[in-house]
């Protein structure tokens, strides 16, 4: 069929043509986040999962929502090793420029902005002091060095300024696994805050399974100020929802057993439902698509997701996490013990400690259980398999 009517949609966070599955879990954060801007008390909501379960889509979903409900949102991708201030504080002015619309000079957004240039400065980070007109220092606030403090005093201030245009300020954050436990700690200090003042500040973030973990940590009160979502694979009849009604809409019909069959292979994952459904439309001559075109398009859409989904993170793996990787995925699919994995390459747990912790930071691997680990991308047992046809052991 016409691959310029495609509808299938299989970029990295690309807003699938059917969001299917997932009205509850954005229904839930709809209601915390209006709670919050009309002072009541709420918890913030975390979307925990695996890769390809479409955490950063809904995010993003959640963010443009929030827009159309009088919040101001700041949306950031956490990378490695890059301090949260670092990423705060132009995305919190671009937030604080947007409240200061102009009226008394005295606003709390400019009071807030003034923050703000206490808080870069000090930190040590660059602004540009141009971008801050004339907006006066006041002394002492948000300027101890002390993030717990500082940041405290910053998203309370930023706070104040939206509740005084009657708004909430949304902190949209991806890749939370990535941020600094001393930062973190501090992030949820000053949430804790704010909530305790009643000021409409939220925080919506995405991360891997390790974020269970890290949130504890950080603070030990964090699970009373933090729902965590749960983001999995689509059940059968959600994932045939996100197949079948972009090809209807486009005059095309899927036979069940094809639906079926693609289901299987993806496993519901939201991304790999999008890079079937688009490599089945490619094969396909005509409605309704069969299996036997589903057969024609699994090598396809497996070559894709080789060469870009997965390459893109075997490519960042050292010849020890590789072969760490490629141990685990000679024991089968699903979590594996790490005693089993360290023997598997004839070593102790402990040698391989420092491997195993790498990975983990590199959001490759997460522990399930105690003592279990698993990949945090689906299908990438798989994946290491084709790659790496023989476990080499040196």
């Amino acid at each position: 069929m016409d691959p310029r009517s495609n509808p299938f949609a299989p970029g990295a966070g690309s807003r699938p043509p059917e969001l299917a599955g997932r009205d509850e879990v954005m229904e839930l954060i709809a209601i915390q986040l209006d709670r919050l801007r009309r002072g009541r008390a709420a918890r913030h909501h975390l979307l925990v999962g695996l890769r390809g379960v479409g955490k950063t889509v809904l995010l993003d979903e959640m963010a443009r929502r929030a827009e159309a409900n009088q919040f101001v949102t700041v949306r950031l991708e956490t990378p490695e090793n890059r301090s949260l201030p670092s990423m705060l504080v132009p995305t919190l002015r671009s937030a604080l420029l947007r409240l200061d619309r102009g009226q008394a000079a005295l606003t709390k957004a400019k009071r807030a902005l003034s923050a703000l240039r206490n808080f870069a400065s000090a930190f040590r980070l660059e602004m540009g002091e141009a971008s801050f007109g004339v907006v006066p220092a006041e002394p002492g606030v948000a300027d101890s060095g002390d993030l717990d403090l500082d940041l405290s005093d910053l998203l309370c201030l930023v706070g104040e300024a939206a509740q005084e245009r009657g708004a909430g300020l949304a902190l949209m954050i991806d890749e939370l696994q990535y941020v600094p436990e001393n930062d973190l700690g501090a992030l949820i200090a000053a949430l804790h805050r704010a909530g305790q003042l009643q000021l409409p500040v939220a925080l919506v973030g995405a991360g891997l399974p390790q974020l269970y973990g890290l949130f504890g940590r950080a603070k030990s009160y964090s699970e009373r100020l933090f729902i965590f979502n749960e983001i999995g694979p689509l059940d059968k009849a959600s994932a045939r929802q996100a197949l079948i009604k972009p090809v209807q809409q486009e005059g095309v019909e899927f036979r069940e057993n094809a639906v079926e069959r693609v289901i299987d292979l993806t496993q519901g994952y939201p991304y790999f439902l999008q890079q079937w459904g688009a490599q089945v439309w490619n094969v396909a001559q005509k409605s309704p698509i069969t299996r036997k075109d589903v057969s024609e398009a699994d090598p396809l859409a497996r070559a894709e997701l080789d060469a870009s989904f997965f390459r893109v993170r075997f490519d960042r793996l050292t010849p020890r996490e590789r072969q760490y990787l490629r141990a685990m995925a000679d024991l089968g699919d699903g979590p594996q013990r790490s005693g089993d994995v360290a023997e598997r390459i004839e070593r102790t747990t402990s040698q391989c400690g420092p491997v195993r912790d790498s990975l983990i930071r590199k959001g490759m691997i997460y522990s399930s259980e105690h003592g279990l680990m698993d990949f945090t991308v689906p299908l990438f047992a798989d994946f290491m398999r084709r790659a790496m046809p023989d476990l080499e052991i040196d």
